[in-house]
């Protein structure tokens, strides 16, 4: 499309992907492959037996039937293109298409952010006001944070899409990545992208920063609570309930802030395209095995459902 002058607008992208491997393309599809339908499976079996099993309604299992259905529709927006690409010889993505999966894709990672944050301190009234959990978490409440989760992921997303729309792409459309991500489009932009990288930075502040800071503060608190139960029992136990939840948030906040903070060319090596397979492709398969491996209430959930089946 072309816009005034000699300027020719570009319309689609190349998704390199890992085609620079050649050798081990065959390897690459088919792990990817079983990670995702993996990943898909855990994490619907998750949602429904939450749904299935009474005793598994309470806020804890609410955030994290929600979690289930982040993971599918975050894996969801990068992986099915990419398995695509390796069997065609050219992987290009539509300008449409790529926003669509941008947005997607942070919609979905920025309301992870804002849901691990709802989780916290749902374990911090747990711990640190047992007495008083009920009242506190009410199902209302809980139902208006999960929302709220979604509303300030997408209200992001957003404003990230309507200033990124106002950017021009002229130059090479070749992305050196296997999903279409902020760093990648900035680069390729013949505009002057200096509001978009500060938007996108006021955004990682609050949501990566801001959202951090709240977890810690959260986890300190229910690390005071933990230390005055007398009985080591009872200090296993309350330790237990918080375990998957902190793996969790370290692995979701570590592997993102070390994939957008370490590379100084847009996560277009090598290296940085591997590790974006971490926090992209991998954390959505772990997160229901984390959440499952030693959770008890899990366990006898399953063995409820399949006595439910066998009678």
């Amino acid at each position: 499309m072309t816009r005034g002058g000699n300027i020719t607008e570009i319309t689609y992208f190349v998704l390199l992907g890992f085609s620079d491997f050649p050798r081990i393309i065959t390897v690459l599809f088919t792990t990817f492959l079983v990670i995702y339908i993996t990943s898909l499976a855990w994490n619907l079996s998750l949602i429904v037996l939450i749904r299935m099993d009474s005793h598994l309604h309470t806020p804890m299992y609410f955030f994290l039937s929600n979690l289930s259905f982040i993971d599918v529709c975050y894996i969801s927006s990068t992986v099915p293109k990419m398995l695509s690409n390796f069997s065609q010889e050219e992987k290009t993505i539509t300008f449409v298409g790529c926003i669509i999966q941008y947005f997607i894709f942070s919609t979905m990672g920025l309301s992870e952010s804002c849901l691990m944050t709802a989780m916290a301190y749902d374990r911090y009234a747990a711990i640190c006001n047992p007495l008083l959990y009920s009242s506190i978490m009410s199902p209302t409440l809980c139902v208006w944070m999960v929302l709220g989760a979604y509303m300030t992921g997408l209200t992001a997303s957003l404003s990230q899409i309507g200033a990124l729309l106002q950017l021009h792409f002229c130059g090479s459309n070749v992305i050196r990545h296997f999903f279409c991500d902020m760093p990648q489009l900035l680069i390729l932009s013949c505009t002057d992208t200096f509001f978009v990288q500060v938007m996108t930075a006021v955004l990682t502040m609050f949501f990566g920063i801001a959202s951090a800071l709240v977890i810690m503060i959260s986890y300190g608190y229910i690390g005071i609570s933990i230390m005055k139960i007398t009985s080591a029992k009872g200090r296993s136990k309350a330790f237990n309930t918080c375990a998957s939840h902190l793996t969790a948030v370290s692995l979701f906040y570590s592997s993102g802030i070390f994939v957008y903070l370490s590379s100084s060319s847009g996560g277009s090596s090598s290296f940085d395209r591997f590790a974006s397979v971490f926090y992209t492709v991998v954390i959505p398969m772990l997160n229901p095995l984390i959440y499952s491996l030693r959770n008890k209430e899990i366990k006898d959930a399953l063995k409820r459902l399949q006595k439910r089946r066998c009678c």
